[in-house]
C-alpha cells in the first residue's frame, strides 16, 4: 500500500541581527507577540519580497529597536519549525551607525537592552538562542 506523500512545508526566509555595542554587549529584544512572547532574542524577522538579507536585517533592527545598523557578513543560519512553516533564519553581524545610539522598543518588541556575558544566562531567551550564538562564536561563554 503506497504511503501518502508528506506535504511540503513552506519555507519562510528570515533574518536575525547580531549587534554588539562598544562595550561588547549583545543587543536583545523581548518579544511582545507570539511566538515567543516574553522571551528575549536577537532582533529580526521575515525577509520581504524583493528585499536583500542586508536590507531586511537593517529594517528589522530599526523597526524593533529604533537603531540604525549596517549589515555585515552572515554569522550563521538555522531552520526553526513554526506553525505550518519552516523559518530559514540567517543571522548577520551588524554594526551600530553611529555607535552611540540608545535602543527604544518598537514594533514587535516590548523591551530592548544590551546584555553582557554575565546577564545573558539570567534572561529567559528563546529556545536554543544562546547555545546557537555560542556555537557560532558570537557570544562568549560566561
Amino acid at each position: 500500500m503506497p504511503s501518502d506523500p508528506i506535504p511540503a512545508v513552506p519555507v519562510v526566509p528570515c533574518v536575525g541581527a547580531v549587534v554588539h555595542d562598544e562595550a561588547g554587549r549583545l543587543l536583545l529584544v523581548r518579544r511582545g507577540h507570539d511566538p515567543g512572547r516574553g522571551l528575549w532574542s536577537v532582533p529580526g524577522g521575515r525577509v520581504e519580497a524583493g528585499e536583500t538579507l542586508a536590507a531586511a536585517v537593517e529594517r528589522e533592527v530599526r523597526e524593533e529597536t529604533g537603531l540604525v545598523v549596517r549589515a555585515g557578513a552572515p554569522v550563521g543560519s538555522i531552520r526553526i519549525p513554526g506553525p505550518g512553516v519552516l523559518f530559514d533564519v540567517v543571522d548577520l553581524a551588524c554594526t551600530l551607525d553611529p555607535a552611540d545610539q540608545q535602543p527604544v522598543p518598537g514594533d514587535d518588541a516590548d523591551a530592548v537592552l544590551f546584555a553582557d556575558a554575565a546577564t545573558l544566562p539570567t534572561l529567559p531567551c528563546t529556545p536554543g538562542l544562546l547555545e546557537t550564538l555560542r556555537g557560532w562564536g558570537v557570544v562568549l561563554p560566561v
